[in-house]
C-alpha cells in the first residue's frame, strides 16, 4: 500500500540539547535502501505557496498557502509498506516526527472506489 508521508514542522519548537533525533540523511538512506521510500523531497516555504481554486467557473490564484495553521508543510515521502502499522513505524523514525509532526494518508489509486 502506498503512503503520502506529509513531514511538517512547528516553527516555534526549540530542540532540547539531546533530542535524540535521528539523521534525516539515515532515514532517508536506510528507507531508500529497504525499498519502501519511492521518491521524496523538502518543499519550499509557504511563502512560495500558490493556492489555485475554481468557482462558479471563475479561476482564483492566491498566494500563500489556503489553509492556515500552526504546522508547516516542509517536505513529503511517497512510501510503500505493508500497512499502516509499517507505515507508521517508518515515521516514527524520521526526525521530523520528534520535532514537529508527520501526517500518513493512504493513497487512493483512480479507479478504487
Amino acid at each position: 500500500m502506498k503512503y503520502l508521508m506529509l513531514v511538517c514542522v512547528d516553527p516555534d519548537f526549540t530542540p532540547g540539547a539531546d533530542d535524540g533525533k535521528p539523521d534525516v540523511d539515515d532515514w532517508v538512506g536506510e528507507m531508500d535502501g529497504k525499498g519502501i521510500r519511492l521518491m521524496g523531497d523538502r518543499t519550499r516555504p509557504a511563502s512560495a505557496a500558490t493556492t489555485v481554486r475554481v468557482r462558479n467557473r471563475e479561476v482564483l490564484v492566491t498566494d500563500g498557502p489556503f489553509v492556515e495553521t500552526k504546522d508547516l508543510i516542509a517536505g513529503f515521502d511517497v512510501l510503500e509498506c505493508e500497512d499502516l502499522d509499517q507505515a507508521i513505524e517508518v515515521a516514527t523514525q524520521h526526525p521530523m516526527a520528534w520535532a514537529g509532526a508527520i501526517e500518513l494518508r493512504p493513497v487512493w489509486p483512480w479507479g478504487d472506489e
